[in-house]
């Protein structure tokens, strides 16, 4: 599967298909906040903004039209007045929605507090089959729980499609580096991250493979690159390093409650 990542700032959609040029990837992916930057916005005025999956997913169906292609990316979606959830959906090339998750992990670290105008989700992403790939997605500060994305592997992805607006700051562009590595590393997989550009946030987009390697790395601007996502390098790196099956769930209490999951 060929997976497109977009960097680009909040509120510059309209710059996606310049960037992506004559590409014709099976995935493209988007960033978190895709549509405004919400930081110090009063909670009214962040629902005032916020829009509706059936809009936000016309604005992705005519891209995905255009490019025959499966667009991920995420956007604040209206819940009841004046809250909001941080959602990503997937768009198919005929427009339909073929998934939709709301961020479950609310970004209050460094001084920011998501919720005081975000509402948590109640479930992990389904994984989806998109091309061959088994893909499943989760939103930004999510990578700093290794707990999500082990679930998302045990469900069977091979690929975490991660929209983001990661926060710039002291050492910031080195955890989401990190972050992503460790999370590909511990569970076999392929993690891709399209993280906002501009005034607050670092981008410095990345896909990481199965093994721990950076094989694409987007700086800074307003940027695209495509990588090929190949599920033969899951299958070997989860044959070389079986962590999912030398897992011992019964030692993991606190985690999982009696021990008794398998």
């Amino acid at each position: 599967m060929r997976l497109g990542v977009v960097q680009v700032q909040p509120g510059a959609l309209e710059r996606v298909p310049e960037l992506v040029g004559r590409s014709e990837p099976d995935l493209l992916l988007l960033p978190e906040y895709s549509t405004f930057d919400p930081t110090g916005l009063p909670a009214d005025d962040v629902w005032r903004r916020a829009t509706t999956v059936e809009d936000f997913a016309e604005r992705l169906a005519r891209l995905a039209s255009e490019r025959g292609a499966h667009v991920a990316g995420g956007f604040l979606e209206r819940g009841p007045r004046p809250r909001v959830y941080s959602t990503a959906i997937v768009v198919a090339p005929d427009g339909r929605v073929v998934g939709a998750y709301r961020k479950t992990h609310l970004f209050d670290a460094y001084g920011f507090r998501e919720s005081e105008f975000a509402e948590p989700g109640s479930e992990l992403s389904q994984v989806l089959d998109i091309r061959g790939v088994r893909v499943a997605l989760a939103v930004c500060f999510e990578l700093r729980f290794p707990e999500v994305f082990r679930e998302l592997a045990l469900a069977g992805a091979e690929l975490a499609a991660v929209p983001a607006a990661w926060y710039a700051g002291p050492l910031k562009e080195e955890a989401l580096r990190v972050l992503a590595r460790a999370r590909a590393v511990e569970n076999g997989m392929f993690v891709a991250v399209s993280a906002l550009y501009g005034q607050r946030f670092t981008g410095r987009s990345l896909v990481v493979d199965p093994l721990g390697v950076v094989v694409a790395d987007l700086g800074v601007g307003e940027r695209y690159a495509e990588v090929l996502v190949d599920t033969s390098m899951v299958s070997e790196a989860r044959r070389l390093v079986p962590s999912l099956q030398l897992r011992r769930p019964e030692l993991y209490r606190r985690l999982c409650g009696d021990g008794r999951r398998d």
